[in-house]
């Protein structure tokens, strides 16, 4: 058969236990719906399943394994992508001020745009197609569709997963807003995800 359906009870497993853990998607998404609520979130999310989807292509494409014996590519894509989110912080920050100064109805916008960069620049996501997907392969006659159903099927659920988180925390903003003393401390909750999570990814390339 062109593939393998039995091994995907096992595989959904494995990305349950992989998405488990806080990380820079999932971070991302409680900062946004903080910030700018659900709306911002599913565009968010949308961003970052785009940005995965990327990745999945590249494995199924064969340039894994350019990344594989490069780490150090991997390593200079991660301090971009803590550079970003510092630079999200500092236009969190910034809103967050406006909004004290009465201002806080100034929109950050291009919540897709910023999901597919926060995910581009997280190579994580590629060093698990690297590692998990040939583990799946099973009796599939054609590796490369095999690979292509297991990625889509990762995607799908992290942007499920992730997506609900992003709309949670979207609740609370919607509760929240209204006055904007409660705005101005959303984005200074934002503020300090994105910067936690900068110095996180920093402090794990430095030691590693």
């Amino acid at each position: 058969m062109m593939v393998d359906l039995a091994v995907l009870p096992t595989y959904i497993a494995v990305i349950l236990l992989f998405l488990a853990p806080p990380g820079p998607d999932m971070a991302y998404m409680v900062a946004v719906g903080l910030e700018g609520g659900r709306a911002s979130a599913v565009r968010a999310i949308l961003g970052i399943g785009t940005g995965m989807c990327v990745y999945a292509a590249a494995v199924v494409a064969g340039m894994g394994e350019i990344a594989r014996s490069h780490p150090s590519v991997l390593d200079a894509v991660r301090m971009l992508g803590a550079a970003y989110l510092l630079w999200l912080a500092y236009v969190t920050l910034r809103n967050a001020r406006r909004a004290i100064n009465g201002h806080g109805d100034i929109a950050t916008g291009r919540w897709y745009l910023r999901g597919v960069l926060v995910s581009l620049t997280n190579p994580k996501i590629i060093l698990f197609y690297l590692a998990v997907l040939p583990q799946f392969i099973g009796d599939a006659e054609n590796p490369e569709v095999q690979m292509a159903m297991l990625g889509a099927i990762n995607v799908l659920m992290e942007v499920l997963l992730y997506g609900a988180i992003g709309m949670l925390s979207g609740f609370f903003h919607a509760r929240l807003t209204g006055s904007t003393k409660t705005t101005a401390v959303l984005n200074y909750a934002a503020c300090t995800v994105y910067v936690v999570l900068a110095v996180a990814i920093t402090v794990e390339i430095l030691l590693g």
